[in-house]
């Protein structure tokens, strides 16, 4: 039989072609997202760069504090005290110590949004030279990276603290890659920012661990680059790429297998008249199913040995997408290399290519085995159209599942939309399942479809219709990848726009004040200060919120952390339009928080409760309401912005702007636009608020979703064109009778064009049919989250790949058959 499957597979090369083709970009893209995955899991170690001279450093730590559990940006209770003075004088002790601290500090003219305070003694151990100048002395004198500013010149300088303020630049250094620094005297960077990030310890390594409690660590070599402030930006580009990759591989991978699978199912059954001639002559049905298992075995192991490599060529370019998308950082790369982290998802990506190819060949040999000598010329003459009752089974329960999923998410579990990790998965259920019965629901859908059609003039309409329903299984098997392709990108993108539209709304609907003040163009926000100034021009009305961190007692004796903002009482009840659920906001003191219903705490409950800077107090809710998950904070009283700066960096990202009645609005704003020059902040409407958060709050979840969609529907397409071309090449009988009842070449291309419309129409159909229980379910979530939440469909991309999808399978029907047509004629 092995020589049997070599012969079938060199004089029917064109039939197996598609499935080698299929097959190869299955596995190219199963092998090159599982090596960058694994790559991001596992990154390579950076070299130091903040303390790269620095024979050790002393940094705050918490010995139960995984980063890896917590939000991106948050500190522990340690790092965001800092390390106390207590250690300080003890390492002290040792040999010589360099205090390091690290605070927002932006020149107002030419810095970027990253730009870092430091104070100037910790420069050297970070390579830095003065390359003209001197060394800063007094508090308004700063050094700064060359081709900022010029020695000499006097530049405003943003930081928390103080907001804008005037320094004289007495140095500069030569700018580095990782890092673009303002420097300091270290009098002044003490004053700019209480907290001590880390210790440069010149004394005895061996001491210092000795020395040094739990709540602080020593690093040395590499390690010192977790000292480093980009070490927190690695961390958050490699986390947005391990939330990415696995939901592209599970979606894609998913999509390529069903792909696979049924391209090869309908390669075997293509080659029915063939088998049940080797029933004539005596194989047994055993013999029968060895042959169709060598053959997939060899287009298993040729097809999944070149998509492998292919993969492994692929990920330099797909690892380029990901920067560009800013999903992951410039610095990343995959090394190609015989290490785990690339044998493991290459072999894995192999292995499911060679199970694939012969799964999809066992099913439908099984049923091409039992087919009876006596049977062979019927079987040789007609196509069954059956449907194997495994696949019936599986592709019922998906979709009993799928509407089941799509049920529990809309009534039950709504918040589920908000993880893109979750639900995108979810979406892919009822498209697959009704994929999986497309042979059953090809003939209903055709009549359907077709019914308008029978007035026309001319056999050409019923010929088409016809054929489609005599041949249900080419119809399905070449319909599927347009239902896939449709499916995926009508639920992937309308649940990514409706989701953000949802958000929008919900913003806008809490937002009680016209107007607000939020960070200019490459600034991360404003000082508060700037808040102040505003509040006391005649007739304006300022919520100025400092973003900070709060610490609760989580029962097990530790402590877990959430966001928290601090802003007056009457501010934040004329500025924020909260959902109150018990309690009121009119309670508020300085003495209570505002806290989410979903924390579980009651209103009166006296919380103990951390600050960023180390101090405990005891805090009453005065009120409890409705939030989201990600829009959850605790409003506490405003004595508590300064915990800002040990927090994050004590910045407000936004304030909220009202004018009290009788006020000119034209001389009141002007006046707060001149306070607000220079100052990183610029004035707004409500609409350019929500505009602007919006495009923020939405940046992630559409890369995430439409980077998944995009990938899929490039897959799907090129299964569109792969399995019409093995379907029309396969059809020389149909040309033969075509010719001999007296169509010219023309009326034949003609019907093989309408015959692809129609089966792309069939696709669209049942992919509507598929995406309309992920929308159901998808309405029903967002009215529960945000009330009145339309769903919004983008018509016009899922028209474009709706055309696409039929101009590919024109084209994939086309091409064989006029190379068809020109060999006849020749």
């Amino acid at each position: 039989m092995l020589r049997i499957a070599l012969g079938t597979l060199r004089v029917r090369w064109v039939s197996f072609l598609g499935t080698v083709v299929a097959l190869v970009l299955a596995v190219a893209q199963l092998t090159a997202l599982g090596v960058v995955l694994m790559s991001a899991a596992e990154p390579a170690q950076r070299p130091p760069h903040r303390f790269a001279h620095a024979p050790a450093v002393v940094l705050p730590a918490d010995p139960h504090w995984d980063s890896a559990q917590h939000d991106l940006g948050v500190r522990s209770p340690a790092a965001a005290r800092g390390l106390s003075a207590r250690l300080i004088r003890d390492v002290s002790a040792t040999g010589t110590t360099v205090v390091d601290r690290a605070f927002y500090a932006q020149l107002a003219d030419g810095g970027t949004k990253k730009q870092v305070g430091h104070p100037w003694p910790v420069a050297e151990f970070g390579g830095y030279a003065l390359r003209d100048g001197r060394a800063p002395r007094a508090g308004n004198e700063i050094v700064v990276p060359s081709g900022r500013a010029r020695t000499g010149e006097s530049v405003t300088v943003l930081t928390a603290a103080d907001g804008p303020g005037r320094y004289t630049v007495v140095g500069t250094v030569t700018p580095v890659g990782w890092e673009d620094a303002v420097f300091f005297g270290a009098a002044e960077a003490e004053r700019l920012s209480p907290r001590v990030d880390a210790l440069v310890a010149l004394g005895p390594v061996e001491r210092l661990r000795a020395l040094v409690p739990d709540t602080a660590e020593v690093l040395t070599g590499a390690d010192r680059h977790r000292a480093d402030a980009d070490a927190a930006d690695d961390r958050e580009a490699l986390d947005n790429t391990l939330t990415l990759l696995p939901v592209m591989a599970a979606v894609a991978g998913t999509t390529a297998v069903f792909v696979v699978a049924s391209t090869f199912a309908f390669a075997v059954v293509q080659r029915r008249r063939e088998i049940a001639l080797l029933r004539t002559v005596g194989a047994t049905g055993r013999q029968v199913r060895r042959m169709v298992r060598a053959e997939a075995l060899l287009v298993g192991c040729l097809a999944s040995a070149l998509g492998g490599a292919l993969g492994l060529l692929g990920t330099r370019p797909l690892t380029g997408l990901l920067i560009a998308m800013d999903i992951a950082p410039s610095w990343f790369a995959v090394e190609i290399s015989a290490r785990p982290g690339v044998l493991a998802p290459l072999g894995a990506a192999v292995l499911t290519g060679l199970l694939v190819a012969l799964c999809g060949a066992v099913a439908a040999a099984r049923r091409a085995s039992r087919v009876r000598p006596v049977e062979a010329l019927r079987e040789g003459a007609a196509e069954d159209t059956a449907v194997p009752p495994g696949r019936a089974a599986l592709g019922l329960v998906g979709l009993a599942g799928g509407v089941g999923t799509a049920c529990w998410i809309g009534l039950a579990a709504p918040r589920t939309v908000l993880s893109p990790t979750a639900y995108v998965v979810s979406l892919l259920v009822p498209v697959v399942a009704v994929a999986a019965l497309t042979p059953l629901l090809v003939g209903p859908v055709v009549r359907v479809l077709t019914r308008p059609l029978r007035r026309l003039r001319g056999p050409a309409a019923l010929l088409v219709r016809q054929s489609a329903l005599t041949s249900r299984r080419r119809t399905a098997a070449t319909a599927a990848p347009v239902l896939l392709t449709v499916g995926l990108a009508l639920s992937l993108l309308t649940a990514t726009d409706s989701l953000g539209a949802a958000r929008d709304a919900g913003f806008r609907a809490g937002v009680g004040a016209p107007y607000a003040v939020v960070p200019q163009d490459g600034t991360r926000g404003f000082s508060p200060r700037v808040a102040e100034r505003m509040a006391r021009v005649a007739g304006v009305r300022v919520a100025a919120p400092v973003l900070t961190t709060v610490y609760f007692p989580d029962g097990d004796g530790r402590w877990a952390e959430n966001d928290g903002l601090a802003v007056a009482p009457d501010a934040l009840r004329r500025s924020t339009r909260l959902t109150v659920v018990h309690g009121s906001l009119d309670d508020l003191d300085e003495r209570s928080m505002a806290v989410a219903e979903r924390w579980g705490m009651e209103v009166g409950d006296r919380v103990r409760t951390r600050l960023a800077d180390g101090r405990e107090v005891t805090l009453r809710v005065a009120a409890t309401y409705a939030a989201l998950p990600g829009e959850d904070v605790a409003y506490l009283p405003e004595r508590f912005a300064g915990t800002g700066l040990f927090a994050r960096d004590g910045l407000v990202r936004r304030a909220a702007l009202s004018l009290t009645p009788g006020t000119d609005r034209r001389v009141a704003l002007a006046r707060v636009r001149t306070v607000l020059a220079g100052s990183g902040a610029r004035l707004t409407t409500r609409d350019g608020l929500v505009a602007a958060e919006a495009a923020q709050a939405r940046r992630l979840t559409e890369t995430r979703q439409r980077s998944t969609a995009v990938i899929v529907v490039l897959f799907c397409f090129v299964a569109i064109l792969n399995t019409l071309v093995m379907a029309t090449a396969d059809r020389r009988r149909d040309l033969t009778v075509l010719g001999l009842a007296g169509a010219t070449p023309r009326q034949v291309l003609h019907f093989f064009v309408a015959e692809a419309l129609l089966v792309t129409a069939v696709g669209v159909t049942l992919a509507l049919l598929a995406a309309g229980v992920n929308l159901l379910g998808l309405t029903a979530a967002l009215h529960q989250l945000f009330g009145t939440a339309p769903v919004v469909v983008p018509w016009a991309a899922v028209g474009a790949v709706t055309a696409a999808s039929a101009y590919l399978a024109v084209l994939g029907t086309v091409v064989p058959v006029a190379s068809a047509l020109r060999r006849r004629a020749a």
